[in-house]
């Protein structure tokens, strides 16, 4: 048999291809006898084999050799492919890429390893895949566009390529981060009416402060530049500059590449006053009730918020009768020489439609049934916008998302039917709360709780409580299932044991009280709820030093221990745009307990009402008022260790926790029945956080006393025995919850107050 062997040279990719297309290196065809394969080291033959557009048995020529060198080549695993033909036997001779063993980073700082990674792998380049030149070139593009994010324009990476053992490669990513670019210039060109400086005060983006490091309000952000111009156009939308403009921005990265100049050109154009509104289209027959949600009022300057409002609350009554796809447009008629615009309200109500399929998306942890069970639009029923907003503010109103945002779908060949997407984003649901308060009497007293609201995903809440003060010791276990019904009823479970002395010294007297209780909440309306409980609690008083006169009087009357069986009723109603940092709304809670069995008969109440007014963007308003009050139920008197107490964060700042209230005759604090405090805070951005809500301090004026026994004694609280502080604090959302640090000054006190300048807490609201 004659052997003959035609190499087509070992060439790259396009080189082989034009090689093997040439009629110099032809062969005549044949029929593969068999197909052998050289130099796999790690890839399968199988992947090879697949690969080939030959078979054992085809005719090989010219064209699938050429077909076949492309294909291989295209897997992206080999640097070399050649073709040999041994008789009838076709030799495929390969030669890998090197793979990648490892990718390490020096020098990053800026970036943890992980994230830089993960942006490799995106680029498809990571440890176990083949090494390809152009895939490191777009990796170190990749890891630039990342610092260039960051602002770290000077950013420099060197890459270097070891080979090892087996065909394989470390990668390693040299980065010189360099100084992050910071504005140095911020200007607004062509404005008249208003101050520069005033302007760029809407922005978020600065020139930096002292607090810059933190803000990071000097680090350049395209996204960030372009919210900062929406809210330039929107200052001179709502002040009449109806045909307002941004001409162009420029942003100058100077040479040394860590400063950065940015220019906006802006056109104010005119300011042009309402001359009137009036109804164009189809308004269902209800051009009253339209024009009752009309906010635009002829005589004002234009506003361009007052327009998007009125014409959203058109869009959404459409929604209310089932009109999905109304199209509302407010179409200007300017009058120029006047600087007049009267605006024309185009409304085409278009088709019904119903709701086919709710769909949830972006719940990876939380259960579907948690998040659709706060539905109040259901399938198969009428598109109503009231219904599906009030979904989506249940959902919200949840606690467990970040983000929640509702999408219409159109159901292809169904014109009367719609989709619903409620697309949620998670957030951490468990949250840790500290708390310390400082005196020269008791030093250092610590708290800690750990909760999860949505335990497993299921929305049921669980938490631990843990006290390790010397004078105030407790263990509190709770849990809350939202949804012990279908209807919505919740249920509570509350376990506890709490030891409390006034002093530091073991040796004085204590209280020990042990007990569970069993809570449900009955939602009345959307906003109301009604929570109906009982209990079962034991308190024991240990006598020791210093133990009070009335403790000593009621523990000889009905002995050291008692037990209660508190019943309680309660109603709160939440209005407030956040429980951890609320800028608007009201919100108002009331518990009656009443235990009329066991050793302690007594009737206790409470009321809190707290409201929230946003004086403009950086002013809030916070006001709060507790009252408390109890009596005794019976012939028995007012068990004494169920008294209220007052003085500290939550209360009056500047006393020590818990140190308000009638004396005992050995100067001890024994509480009383009637208690009453008073709050009030400005809050305002912190100095240097630009608009940042965040960190934000505030000011404050507390008013509070405690008063009342049941021996007469100051039995009323009563302006002479109000105490009262101010002072200053920082408020700040830390990653384990909301900070509040209070310096305050009493200006109203009395003769053996206990003073406490510093407080802070982690976990508390107001």
């Amino acid at each position: 048999m004659q052997f003959n062997r035609f190499p087509l040279r070992s060439v790259s990719a396009v080189a082989s291809l034009l090689f093997v297309a040439s009629t110099a290196w032809a062969v005549n065809p044949f029929t593969v006898r068999d197909i052998r394969i050289e130099g796999l080291q790690r890839v399968e033959p199988g992947t090879v084999f697949v690969s080939l557009p030959v078979r054992v048995g085809d005719v090989y020529d010219d064209e699938k050799g050429t077909s076949a060198i492309r294909t291989l080549f295209g897997l992206g695993l080999f640097k070399d492919v050649r073709i040999e033909v041994n008789g009838d036997v076709l030799v495929i001779v390969v030669e890998e890429r090197p793979t990648v063993a490892d990718v390490d980073f020096v020098g990053t700082k800026e970036f943890d390893k992980d994230v830089l990674k993960k942006a490799l792998r995106d680029v498809g380049l990571s440890d176990g895949r083949p090494f390809d030149k152009a895939q490191l070139d777009r990796a170190e593009q990749e890891l630039k566009r990342q610092y260039i994010n960051r602002s770290l324009y000077a950013a420099e990476v060197v890459t270097t390529v070891t080979p090892i053992e087996r065909n394989r490669v470390n990668l390693t990513f040299t980065v010189v981060e360099g100084a992050p670019a910071k504005i140095s210039e911020i200007r607004i060109v062509g404005n008249k009416v208003f101050d520069e400086s005033k302007l760029r005060g809407l922005f978020d983006l600065d020139t930096g402060g002292w607090l810059s490091w933190y803000t990071k309000s000097d680090r350049y952000s395209r996204a960030k530049l372009n919210a900062d111009i929406e809210t330039l156009r929107s200052y001179y939308l709502t002040r009449g500059y109806l045909e307002f403009k941004v001409d162009s921005t420029q942003v100058a990265i100077l040479p040394n590449k860590t400063d950065i100049a940015i220019t906006i050109n802006i056109t104010e154009g005119e300011r042009f006053i309402v001359s009137g509104v009036k109804l164009d289209g189809n308004f269902l027959g209800k051009d009253d009730e339209f024009k009752s949600l009309v906010t635009i009022r002829p005589g004002e300057a234009y506003n361009a918020d007052e327009v998007a409002k009125t014409t959203k609350a058109f869009t959404d009554y459409f929604g209310n009768f089932g009109f999905a796809f109304a199209r509302v447009e407010a179409r200007p008629e300017i009058d120029r020489v006047n600087n007049r615009v009267a605006l024309v309200l185009q409304a085409e109500p278009s088709r019904r439609a119903y709701v086919r399929k709710i769909n949830v998306a972006g719940n990876n942890r939380t259960r579907d049934v948690v998040v659709r069970r706060e539905f109040r639009q259901f399938e198969a029923s009428w598109y109503d916008g009231d219904k599906i907003k009030l979904s989506r503010d249940r959902v919200d109103r949840l606690g467990y998302f970040k983000d929640v945002g509702i999408e219409t779908q159109e159901v292809p060949g169904s014109p009367d039917q719609v989709d619903l997407t409620l697309n949620v984003v998670e957030k951490p649901t468990g949250s840790l709360s500290l708390g310390a308060g400082f005196s020269s009497g008791d030093g250092l007293g610590l708290s800690f709780g750990l909760s999860q609201q949505n335990a497993f995903g299921s929305g049921n809440s669980l938490g631990v409580q843990i006290n390790t003060s010397k004078i105030n010791r407790a263990i509190v276990f709770n849990t809350t299932d939202p949804y012990f019904t279908a209807d919505g009823v919740s249920r509570t479970i509350d376990v506890y044991h709490r030891t409390s002395s006034p002093y530091q010294d073991q040796s004085y007297y204590q209280l020990q009280t042990s007990g569970g209780s069993l809570r449900f909440g009955i939602p009345f309306t959307e906003s109301d709820t009604v929570y109906f409980g009982a209990g079962l609690e034991q308190t024991t008083i240990v006598p020791g030093t210093l133990l009070p006169t009335s403790y000593q009087e009621y523990a000889n009357q009905f002995g050291l221990t008692s037990m209660a069986v508190p019943l309680t009723v309660g109603w709160s109603r939440d209005k407030r745009d956040s429980a951890l940092a609320p800028n608007s709304g009201r919100y108002q809670r009331a518990n009656a307990e009443w235990s009329p069995a066991g050793d302690a008969r007594y009737l206790r109440a409470t009321y809190q009402y707290q409201e929230f007014i946003p004086l403009n963007k950086q002013f809030t308003a916070a006001f709060n008022g507790e009252i408390g009050w109890g009596t005794a139920v019976g012939d028995r008197p007012y068990p004494v260790f169920k008294n209220f107490y007052g003085g500290g964060l939550g209360s009056v700042r500047g006393f020590e926790q818990g140190s308000l209230g009638p004396l005992d005759e050995t100067g001890t604090v024994v509480g009383g029945t009637r208690k009453i405090n008073l709050n009030a805070e400005l809050l305002t951005p912190f100095p240097g956080a630009g608009n940042d809500r965040s960190l934000r301090m505030y000011a404050f004026w507390d008013v509070g006393s405690v008063a009342g026994d049941d021996r007469g004694l100051a039995s009323n609280v009563n302006a002479s025995s109000l105490r009262s502080s101010v002072g200053v604090g920082i408020s700040w959302i830390s990653p384990v919850g909301p900070l509040r640090l209070a310096f305050a000054k009493p200006i109203k006190k009395f003769e053996g107050d206990k003073i406490q300048t510093m407080q802070f807490q982690i976990g508390t609201s107001f």
